[in-house]
């Protein structure tokens, strides 16, 4: 059932990337002012925080069964409402309650497979389930793009609907017959409270390490379509480079190179991967060709290909199986909350498309130099 999980993996990332094209044109065309059009990118991600952290205590105290088919179901109706949006202020509610319900769905399906994967090879694990975000990286934009260009943007959220609630069916009937294996009688309940979590230095640079990552995903959600069309192309020219970086992670992720992450400490490919996003990002700000940023895209997709399974293998060595499920909650909370902060500060300041770039790559530089800098007290916990 792991290749199931992975596929349900795919799609809740599919949901988010099929957003990152159309949002801020969908915004827009419901007369969005820069604020409001910034705030519609990153309510998703606010109210995912919710979800994401409600999602980690419940999949410890239920099992992720119930939590997979309750999130991929009520996230599936949500999408339908888009169809009821028809300003920017309803827009931001519909963003909202899209949010929450998605959130449901990658803690427990990420705390199923970490709980399914063994010590020594828990970076090529990683590796294996960012290959499917990857996947969804690749196909989503480029999809969304398209479909967007030829039909519209609700139309997009429409397929992606369907595609959750038909996953949603089959969980109930694929995943149900694991239930029973979870090991809630047979190991102690987890007396770990909120504040340990964050006394745990790993789990620390786990949850900063998401919040950057996404950080930057959040100013290339808002930004990247505003860039695309100062450069005088189309919303399809916009998901096209989005995939582009998804290609690269991908291959990374499956070939041989793999294997570098479970004989590479973390902090080297941690930062790395930071490193290589803040540059690339500053490349983006500097662009003036089409050409140029598909090769951008694709340093920026070496970065992300070395970040995301880095962050896991972190959180995977930090945690244990009955506190597993909040770790990921949290984690991906902070997944979240940087495409809000994100998204949101660019449309606050209303910067430029090349001064959003310009502000997030020289953060995501300044954090991967912190980080190398105390990389001897990150070796000896890690």
């Amino acid at each position: 059932m792991r290749v199931f999980v992975y596929i349900i993996v795919f799609f809740s990332f599919f949901d988010l990337f099929t957003q990152l094209p159309i949002m801020t044109p969908l915004a827009t065309s419901l007369g969005a002012t820069p604020l409001l059009a910034g705030l519609a990118v990153g309510m998703y991600s606010f109210s995912n925080t919710i979800g994401n952290v409600a999602s980690g205590f419940l999949t410890d105290k239920k099992g992720p069964f119930l939590i997979l088919v309750a999130g991929l179901f009520s996230s599936g109706l949500m999408l339908f409402s888009y169809h009821l949006a028809d300003n920017a202020w309803t827009l931001l509610f519909v963003r909202f309650l899209h949010g929450l319900t998605a959130g449901l769905i990658v803690p427990a399906a990420f705390t199923y497979l970490a709980n399914s994967i063994t010590e020594n090879k828990k970076g090529k694990g990683s590796a294996l389930s960012g290959a499917f975000v990857g996947l969804a990286a690749v196909i989503g934009p480029a999809f969304s793009g398209i479909l967007s260009s030829k039909t519209n943007e609700v139309t997009v959220l429409t397929v992606t609907a369907i595609a959750l609630i038909i996953l949603g069916l089959l969980s109930f009937i694929f995943l149900r017959s694991k239930v029973v294996t979870r090991k809630e009688d047979k190991q102690p309940k987890d007396k770990l409270t909120v504040r340990s979590f964050f006394q745990n230095s790993l789990m620390i640079k786990a949850f900063s390490g998401a919040f950057f990552l996404m950080f930057s995903q959040g100013v290339l959600a808002y930004m990247l379509p505003l860039k695309v069309v100062d450069l005088g192309q189309d919303t399809q020219t916009s998901g096209l480079l989005l995939s582009t970086f998804g290609i690269v992670a991908i291959l990374i992720f499956v070939l041989p190179t793999n294997n570098v992450f479970d004989r590479v400490k973390p902090v080297k490919t941690v930062t790395f991967g930071m490193g290589m996003m803040g540059i690339s990002l500053l490349l983006i700000s500097l662009a003036s060709s089409i050409p140029f940023m598909y090769i951008i895209m694709g340093l920026y997709g070496i970065g992300f290909a070395f970040l995301f399974p880095s962050l896991n293998s972190i959180l995977i060595e930090a945690t244990e199986e009955t506190n597993r499920g909040k770790a990921y909650g949290y984690f991906y909370a902070f997944f979240s909350f940087g495409v809000v902060i994100g998204s949101g500060i660019t449309g606050l300041l209303e910067l430029s498309a090349n001064g959003g770039f310009m502000l997030a790559g020289i953060l995501l530089v300044v954090v991967a130099s912190v980080i190398l800098l105390k990389r001897d007290t990150f070796r000896q916990e890690a």
